[in-house]
């Protein structure tokens, strides 16, 4: 079965907050700094220690 990224990311959210009750500025804080770090010269550096 093939399940596209953004929907197993929607469904792993969803379960997470439901489950954990995370803060919400702790959320919003993480969202902005992964959507930040995606596009900066440190993108580079995690996705080769990645891979």
């Amino acid at each position: 079965m093939d399940v596209p990224l953004w929907i197993a990311l929607l469904v792993v959210g969803y379960l997470g907050i439901k489950l954990f009750r995370p803060p919400v500025w702790l959320i919003c804080v993480l969202l902005l700094g992964g959507y930040l770090l995606a596009d900066s010269l440190v993108a580079s550096v995690i996705d080769t220690a990645v891979k």
